[in-house]
């Protein structure tokens, strides 16, 4: 699959504020919002951001009404679709429809080609009509996905602290428990985690993994999901000592060689910090600082925001502020951006491959056949932003298991040889007795 980042395909990515300089009228692109493309108003015309979107059954796509000549965008729920910054991006992206095209022109094999932006949109070929839920939700957010974590980031090894003391007692502990939950989606088997929750003690979400790190696989993930409810807030906040557990944990996890064995990182969540704690700092981090620091300040008061900041300048990370529910999830990503950084400076395009899966989150694939995802990142190549390590979003193909098998010479295995593949995590990518299973 051909992919292309912004400067390779002539395109210029203009900040939001000159692309809004001009108004939407003057901007010569097409922005065919997957949800309201063929949406018509009480008037019967085409409502803004749709339009007429020719739609035409096709076999390669299991019959599913498509449009070989445009893409769509797909942006999430909870962001706006006519965001300066969703606005921008759908504009330079738009040279993508071109690759796609040619993509699947060269090898008509293909089914989808994607690129999940940075941003968060959603560019996806053939074009197809996306539906909301019964409660007019569409749940999906391309950055939250396997293959562009994948791709996106480095392997990491992750400890989770949760202020539990008795000032994060209410809505923030709420804001926090989805805080942690929104961590861990952004976590792929790729990586380790666990989860320590502080006041005067530590308590570990999960009493069974004291001092370790654990895969994080849906498993994993879900298991300790179910234990973030059992938390509740009472007494005082001791950080420094949280923190030289979390230092702990991750020197001696990385001393063994288990875990990513590459980047490292804190995630704090605490409704604030009263010191710097520069002498924890100072004893495991500096002056290597290979554990990034990333504090999410729960609540709107402000009083400790200095030292989290801090915290964060002075350890590689990044300062985030959550107020409310709505707030998490953008929040959250951004640390993603600073994990992928010293990847895209040293211009690692990496191709991943995801595990076979049967992917119902788009709603637009038919029947259980098994897939699995070929991705790789995106970066900016403009030299004045060449440095900053910007990453635009990662481009990936889907690709039917029963596609890889046409490749196997079946000739040359013998009579009773067959053929399977595992990936590097140990899960199975294709085996002739492999079949999937679809929980409803």
């Amino acid at each position: 699959m051909k992919a292309c980042s912004s400067d390779e395909s002539g395109l210029q990515c203009r900040s939001a504020k000159d692309s809004f300089s001009l108004s939407l009228q003057n901007l010569n692109y097409e922005y065919f919002n997957a949800v309201l493309i063929n949406e018509v108003d009480e008037e019967g015309n085409n409502v803004e951001l749709g339009g007429e979107f020719i739609l035409e059954p096709n076999d390669h796509f299991n019959n599913l009404s498509v449009n070989l000549s445009h893409s769509v965008v797909q942006v999430p729920t909870n962001m706006y679709n006519k965001d300066p910054d969703i606005v921008n991006g759908v504009y330079w992206s738009e040279a993508l429809n071109k690759v796609f095209v040619d993509n699947f022109e060269t090898d008509p094999t293909l089914i989808w080609q994607y690129f999940g932006s940075a941003k968060g949109f959603f560019r996806q070929y053939p074009g197809v009509k996306w539906h909301p839920d019964e409660h007019g939700v569409i749940g999906f957010d391309c950055r939250n996905r396997k293959w562009y974590i994948q791709a996106a980031t480095s392997p990491k090894d992750v400890v989770i602290l949760v202020d539990v003391s008795g000032s994060m007692k209410g809505l923030r502990l709420t804001i926090a428990r989805q805080t942690v939950s929104s961590i861990l989606d952004t976590l792929g088997d790729d990586d380790f985690f666990n989860i320590i929750a502080y006041n005067q003690e530590i308590h570990y979400v999960e009493p069974c993994l004291n001092g370790t790190l654990v895969r994080a696989d849906r498993t994993n993930k879900d298991h300790f999901r179910e234990h973030l409810d059992k938390l509740f807030a009472k007494g005082i906040g001791l950080l420094g000592e949280a923190l030289s557990e979390a230092f702990t944990i991750l020197n001696d996890f990385n001393q063994t060689g288990r875990g990513s064995v590459c980047s490292q990182a804190i995630m704090l969540v605490t409704d604030g910090a009263t010191e710097m704690y520069d002498d924890v700092f100072e004893k495991f981090n500096w002056p290597e600082r290979k554990v990034c620091i990333f504090p999410y300040l729960i609540g709107r008061e402000s009083a400790f925001a200095d030292n989290l900041k801090w915290m964060a300048c002075a350890n590689k990370g990044y300062f985030s502020q959550i107020s409310t529910l709505a707030d998490v999830q953008e929040n959250v990503m951004r640390y993603l951006h600073v994990m992928s950084r010293p990847k895209v400076i040293d211009h690692e395009h990496d191709t991943v491959w995801t595990e076979a899966y049967v992917d119902s989150a788009l709603k637009v694939k038919s029947g259980p056949s098994l897939m699995t995802t070929v991705a790789m990142p995106v970066f900016s190549t403009k030299n004045e932003t060449k440095n900053q390590g910007i990453l635009l979003g990662v481009v990936g193909t889907d690709i039917p298991l029963q596609e890889l098998m046409k490749l196997i010479p079946k000739h040359m295995l013998g009579i009773h040889g067959y053929v399977f593949a595992i990936t590097n995590n140990g899960y199975i990518l294709t085996h002739p007795d492999l079949r999937p299973l679809v929980v409803n």
